[in-house]
């Protein structure tokens, strides 16, 4: 049997924490292996047990659910983080995405979605871009933050780039807001396609999501923002 999505759970509301619980008890393929109230209990929860898929409300008590991320990101990066929120907040958002985010949910998210979403970001699926494509002003903001980080390096001169001609491409897509489907219409190739050159270029980079490649890409001067 394939083993279980390891996830951990971290949200001051004990009746919070019993509902997820109670939403991924039937899915034979998911496992809460522990819980913490507070940003800093979870750290060291988190470090012990090692799961694949972090689940933090923003709002908790001595570390938020942002700085969190932060240094789960840091400390712990095969661990994907989905950030819940009480409530639809844009800065919020681009918070989430700055401090590596995988995916960014309202609290009441359906327990079929959040199931669906803790598969997907287990897998290295970076969702928070679905996000991203219904805010247009965080969209703006993210490019604009890429534009700053181009000319910053745009005198720099790379002298080995392990990426393909067509990776480049896709990276290029990808910093300028294309969804995976956007981008294999413009290519005219698969949804799957992208998803796979998405993954190799994630693997040559050594980077754990579609953000932090774009900005590895900008730094190096691979790839440029106009």
């Amino acid at each position: 049997m394939k083993d279980r999505i390891k996830v951990y759970l971290v949200d001051d509301h004990a009746l919070f924490r019993q509902g997820v619980r109670n939403a991924v008890a039937s899915e034979p393929d998911i496992e809460i292996v522990g819980e913490s109230s507070d940003g800093a209990e979870a750290l060291d929860g988190i470090k012990a047990v090692g799961p694949d898929v972090v689940i933090t409300d923003v709002k908790i008590p001595s570390l938020d659910g942002l700085e969190l991320t932060r240094k789960i990101r840091l400390h712990s990066p095969r661990a994907a983080v989905i950030v819940l929120t009480a409530y639809d907040d844009e800065d919020q958002l681009f918070q989430a995405i700055k401090v590596g985010a995988a995916a960014y949910y309202t609290k009441d998210v359906d327990a079929d979605d959040l199931a669906a979403g803790i598969r997907r970001v287990s897998q290295g699926e970076y969702l928070i871009n679905e996000s991203v494509l219904t805010k247009p002003m965080v969209a703006s903001r993210v490019l604009k933050q890429f534009r700053e980080l181009s000319l910053v390096s745009q005198d720099m001169e790379p002298f080995f780039v392990p990426l393909s001609a067509r990776e480049i491409e896709i990276l290029d897509y990808i910093a300028r807001g294309n969804s995976n489907k956007e981008i294999a219409r413009a290519l005219k190739i698969s949804d799957q396609t992208v998803k796979n050159h998405i993954t190799s270029i994630l693997r040559k980079l050594a980077v754990n999501d579609r953000t932090q490649a774009v900005v590895f890409a900008l730094r190096h001067g691979w790839i440029k923002m106009d």
